[in-house]
């Protein structure tokens, strides 16, 4: 999210980003634009009634230009806010599939799959977000995300995680004993 919170600063400058960012902004309305500012500063300082304005208008923003990329990322992002994380799939995985070499979209695809606790699914469009990556602020934010995916893994907190591991291990010596007592029995008979 912070890399979206530059956007303003970017406005002013010439550069490829600037002009990108400044000409998928001018689809939004500029009320939006000062909500979306804010909800990049904090998203927990937005009302509930802010977060559906955001969510509304860029669901307009959406209808009316439906093949840009960027839009559906933002969108997502706002659906995401307002807990809405079933449609923030859909848009962040429509995004990825009209942007297939987007950076943003594969981030935020993977940021959503990870705070899902779907770890793999995170780790396959973070690691993409790392080959798209075209500086070193995006490549670190990358690199961070994928070192919470690994960390989470390593703790086992995946959805499906750490209890399926443990009922697995329990099921296991269950298993285990099972056989034992049934070689025991057969060792008994032959007796």
């Amino acid at each position: 999210m912070t890399e979206t919170a530059i956007v303003p600063a970017l406005e002013s400058s010439n550069s490829p980003i600037a002009v990108a960012a400044s000409s998928i902004l001018a689809l939004v309305p500029q009320t939006t634009q000062f909500l979306l500012e804010r909800m990049f500063a904090n998203p927990n300082a937005l009302a509930k009634e802010e977060k559906v304005s955001i969510v509304s208008h860029l669901r307009e923003c959406v209808a009316l230009h439906p093949k840009v990329s960027e839009l559906r990322v933002l969108y997502g992002m706002a659906l995401c806010v307002n807990l809405d994380a079933h449609e923030a799939m859909e848009q962040l995985g429509e995004a990825v599939a009209l942007a297939p070499d987007s950076y943003i979209a594969h981030l935020k695809m993977g940021e959503l799959w990870m705070r899902l606790r779907v770890c793999n699914k995170a780790a396959d469009h973070t690691h993409q977000a790392e080959l798209l990556a075209e500086n070193l602020a995006q490549a670190e934010l990358a690199r961070r995300q994928a070192a919470t995916i690994r960390q989470m893994l390593r703790e086992g907190i995946e959805r499906g995680g750490y209890m399926r591991k443990s009922w697995l291990a329990v099921s296991r010596l269950r298993k285990l004993w099972n056989r034992n007592r049934s070689e025991e029995l057969t060792v008994a008979e032959i007796s």
